[in-house]
């Protein structure tokens, strides 16, 4: 018998406050369920256990993170909830790890106040709960509790902790008890630690079953995905991992319409739009031109200069008059630059581009109302990455006889800094290993380096938020000043779509350190 998921039989998208109620209804199914060592191995002998349990810790493997979350294994234990440290053998350490009673409070206050759990001690012995969270506190797992970021699982056979579910689309990552709307095409994927019977439901109903530390299902379908993990042990299938729901829903093309930018200018910002910064071929002529936005009527402006994302193939200045208004209202001079794309112009062409814009920046922003002492660099996404490659490596500044010491800080928003992991990055930077550890900024980390802002996002692409990170501590440990800060409830592209709205966190934390 498995667990009854209440999203089984509900092919209807429910809402966040159904969505986080279900959710605390399933962590109380497992969570008050014993956990004794005794109960479901007494049909598999001890030995046979033994052994197979060995087998799996022996095979496990560590799985690439995203980085966004930390893997939480807690219990309920004499009323609190208990995150102890684990023995080898997964017994956990007497008095050891963090004990949380206001959550366990909760907990059976709702408990009492109706929530219907059908529990089944035989069944659900063994479950431990693990908690995605970005830290070991009441508030951080109070968050992982209310949102379904939990997944439950059989611990005495295999140390789950890696394990990775949710759904992938042009938006970002969204993990167990997230929703996003599915806009064409999203991906609902899993990835174990161990080879496993894979089977994923929607709405209850299987879907697809596989064999392997991974799952892949694309799908145009709305409603809620679940996925089950399955071990064989002594000829026998034995329950392993049960996730949460991640729900796709149907995209309200008015609430999508509403988050899109104005592309207008305000009546106190002035435009010069297609200025050349560098000669080339004849056919790169559009993409060596920049945007200026100034404030009307004012000078020695501290200047903002932009670097747009689009994973090096996509992308124009064009697209940003949102963000030029937004700050040049702020009183930044905003420089907007295009630059060569990629598989056309592999790299170092983007970089040579946004030197080169740079340097026409440092000579030409004074005749624009802005003040050269004072030019900060920023970008987003592949942005992100040439904002921080200009800033580290100094090669390309010196070729114009210029240097980091001209950048007054870098905003690196959902950047990318290690590209030496996998081959996402060939057709931009090549195969070879060395080169596109060369175009990393990860590896030009150094004490002299500028200020950085490093941001990510809640529902950014697959391991942005851990290179943002690994980014950042980097910079700190080389003894840079560097700041990481997290944008809750945004994803890859909602994060620039936002910039026009009054409080929007990143704009926030943007001029906060620009000051």
């Amino acid at each position: 018998m498995r667990p009854h998921f209440p999203s089984d039989n509900d092919s209807t998208q429910p809402d966040r406050c159904t969505i986080k109620i279900l959710s605390l209804a399933l962590v109380l199914f497992f969570l008050l369920a014993p956990t004794s060592s005794k109960g479901a191995s007494e049909s598999v002998s001890s030995q046979t256990q033994n052994e197979t349990r060995e087998r799996f810790a022996r095979e496990r493997r560590l799985l690439p993170s995203h980085g966004l979350y930390e893997d939480f294994r807690g219990r309920v234990v004499e009323g609190t909830l208990w995150f102890p440290k684990f023995k080898p053998d997964g017994a956990p350490v007497p008095e050891s790890g963090s004990r949380f009673v206001g959550l366990t409070n909760a907990l059976q206050e709702l408990s009492q106040r109706g929530v219907a759990l059908s529990t089944n001690p035989a069944d659900t012995v063994h479950f431990e709960t693990h908690f995605l969270a970005d830290k070991l506190t009441e508030s951080h797992i109070h968050d992982a509790l209310t949102n379904g970021h939990f997944y439950v699982a059989n611990d005495w056979l295999c140390d789950p902790t890696g394990f990775t579910f949710g759904a992938i689309n042009n938006l970002g990552v969204f993990t167990m008890g997230d929703s996003t709307p599915n806009l064409g095409k999203s991906k609902i994927m899993a990835f174990t630690p161990l080879a496993a019977k894979l089977r994923l439901y929607r709405d209850g109903v299987l879907v697809q079953e596989t064999t392997g530390t991974n799952l892949t299902f694309e799908t145009k379908d709305t409603g809620a995905y679940r996925v089950e993990a399955w071990l064989e042990v002594d000829g026998k299938e034995r329950h392993w991992i049960y996730s949460n729901p991640v729900y796709l829903k149907a995209p309200d093309l008015l609430e999508l319409a509403s988050l899109l930018p104005s592309m207008e200018v305000s009546a106190d910002v002035e435009k010069r739009a297609g200025i050349t910064y560098r000669d080339g071929l004849e056919a790169d002529a559009p993409k060596h031109k920049l945007d200026v936005y100034r404030p009307k009527g004012k000078s020695k402006s501290p200047v903002l200069f932009f670097i747009h994302g689009g994973a090096w193939k996509t992308g124009d200045r064009s697209q940003y008059p949102s963000f030029g208004n937004r700050f040049t209202r702020e009183g930044y001079v905003t420089v907007v630059p295009s630059y060569r794309l990629a598989p056309k112009n592999p790299h170092p062409a983007q970089i040579e581009d946004v030197a080169a814009a740079f340097a026409w920046t440092v000579r030409h922003i004074g005749d624009y109302g802005g003040d050269t002492n004072r030019i900060f660099v920023s970008g987003h996404s592949a942005g992100g990455h040439l904002s921080a490659l200009l800033s580290l490596d100094d090669r390309y500044l010196a070729a114009y006889q210029l240097s980091p010491k001209n950048i007054r800080g870098v905003l690196a928003l959902s950047g990318v800094y290690d590209l030496t992991e996998g081959e996402t990055f060939n057709s931009t930077f090549g195969g070879d290993l060395q080169s596109r550890k060369n175009a990393s900024p990860l590896f030009h980390v150094k004490a002299k380096a500028p200020p950085f802002l490093v941001t990510y996002c809640q529902w950014d692409y697959f391991s942005l938020p851990r290179q943002a990170k690994d980014f950042t501590s980097a910079l700190q440990k080389a003894g840079a000043s560097a700041a990481l800060v997290y944008v809750p409830g945004q994803n890859h592209i909602s994060e620039m779509l936002n910039i026009t709205k009054a409080d929007d966190l990143t704009v926030a934390a943007a001029l906060k350190f620009m000051k």
